[in-house]
């Protein structure tokens, strides 16, 4: 059958754009419909990139007015522009949604800005702003629509007092104070920007853990890193409601003892996690099916329509970019006929809190779960001689690997620049190297890196140090 285009991506976020350009590359006639009018999605627009953009600058903030003093700098009057923090923001978003346009040019993706549904399996209809509509036929699709802030019974977000992280990145003038409700990366995230320069921050949670997904100690040494730093952290509390008082929200809790309790702020921020976006998408119109949970059903990313693949936040998994990027190479790769591979396992999570919080792998908990002999390596940050230099002295890195063997079988970091080091660990599991191997690898002195020999050292019972 003659079609208008051998690909086309519907959805222009990590997942999206990434499949686009590899399909490209491969030699597809390949366009991407976008339901609003810039490219990126929500990690590129009021996700990843702007919340960087915020939690950097607020950073250098509590730098100044927090810590310079013990390193003999002095800066009289130091004040925050709030206008300005929103703004800087907002043009790190421009430079990358610019850098996408370019890429569309350069690898000759057509783009089409309009809501995107299924007629068939074959034809999509897009919907521009304007109303006008027109139908494109594609030998192949992949949906990568994404996802949006969930929310849940009692609490709607209206964007004035209740807000999602969406409103949050963007507000008009600095709160005073903030109840946020969850404690999962976008929870402590937010908290960690708006405390940082001076908003008084309250997070509510439902579980007895910080980030409650990743190992349990990296929750709990977050948590006592967030406290000291002025945030009130309240767990094992039930949010019943969140009202909307004019220039006010109240939150209204039961509390670990079953407690009515109620917290007034300027703003409530709900950051209870996201949902798959697929309303408006025609799927009906197709075989494609969706879970109990709203997901779209894959098996290796294909749907029930052979010729129709998802990937991103609308399908299983962890809602994550790099997760999505992945998918989308796999995806583009599997069309052509090519063998490319994802191993879910060792796709690492990282929270840009200060210090960084980052995983990959099994968690103790896990396996312990599992019934997994293990042996354990800690290391602190407080013993390397680099976050000594530099004053970064909370957090650890911790290896878990197994017993027999040495393989590396799960990698935890809470420190400075845990999100980057995570990527040593990513590495050591996907090509299988030993703690031991690990271990014997030269390191730069003085580096945070090296945290993480130390800790493999001590995994092999070779360390200097171990927790």
């Amino acid at each position: 059958m003659q079609t208008d285009f051998d690909i086309v991506v519907v959805g222009s976020g990590p997942g999206g754009y990434v499949a686009a350009i590899r399909a490209a590359q491969l030699g597809f006639k390949t366009a991407i419909v976008e339901k609003y009018n810039v490219l990126g999605g929500t990690c590129t627009n009021v996700g990843c990139i702007p919340s960087k953009a915020l939690l950097d600058t607020s950073e250098h903030y509590h730098t100044f007015t927090h810590k310079a003093e013990k390193q003999g700098i002095h800066a009289d009057n130091i004040s925050l522009d709030f206008t300005q923090f929103i703004a800087r923001k907002t043009d790190v978003v421009k430079q990358n949604t610019d850098g996408l346009n370019f890429l569309m040019k350069k690898n000759k993706i057509q783009v089409f800005f309009g809501t995107g549904a299924f007629v068939s399996n074959t034809q999509l209809k897009i919907t521009a702003a304007d109303n006008s509509e027109q139908t494109i036929t594609a030998a192949y699709f992949i949906i990568a629509t994404g996802s949006k802030p969930a929310t849940i019974p009692g609490v709607a977000i209206d964007k004035d007092r209740i807000i999602s992280s969406t409103e949050a990145l963007s507000l008009k003038n600095k709160p005073e104070d903030m109840v946020i409700i969850g404690g999962g990366v976008i929870g402590v995230e937010m908290a960690s920007i708006y405390s940082r320069i001076g908003t008084r921050v309250t997070i509510v949670e439902y579980a007895d853990n910080l980030i409650p997904t990743m190992d349990r100690e990296l929750g709990k040494e977050l948590h006592k890193i967030l406290s000291k730093s002025g945030i009130e952290i309240i767990l094992n509390s039930r949010v019943q409601s969140a009202k909307n008082n004019g220039n006010k929200a109240t939150v209204s809790y039961l509390d670990a003892a079953g407690e009515q309790k109620e917290i007034t702020a300027d703003y409530c921020l709900v950051a209870v996690g996201r949902k798959p976006y697929t309303a408006g998408l025609g799927i009906e119109n197709t075989k494609v099916q969706l879970d109990e949970r709203g997901r779209v059903q894959t098996n290796d990313l294909q749907t029930a329509e052979p010729n129709i693949y998802a990937i991103g936040d609308v399908v299983a998994g962890a809602m994550l970019a790099h997760k999505a990027e992945d998918e989308g190479v796999f995806v583009a790769e599997t069309i052509k006929g090519l063998t490319p591979h994802i191993n879910y396992n060792l796709i690492p999570s990282v929270v840009y809190t200060w210090p960084e919080v980052a995983g990959v792998g099994y968690t103790e908990e896990q396996l312990k779960e599992k019934g997994v002999s293990y042996r354990k390596g800690k290391f602190p940050f407080l013993a390397s001689g680099r976050a000594r230099a530099a004053g970064d002295l909370d957090g650890f890195v911790k290896v878990l690997s197994d017993d027999k063997y040495g393989e590396v079988l799960g990698v935890q970091i809470i420190g400075a620049r845990a999100a980057d080091l995570i990527a040593q660990a990513v590495t050591a599991m996907e090509f299988e190297i030993t703690d031991i191997e690990m271990g014997k690898i030269c390191y730069a002195h003085p580096t945070y890196a090296e945290t993480l020999k130390d800790a493999f050292l001590a995994a092999s019972g070779r360390g200097a140090i171990n927790m």
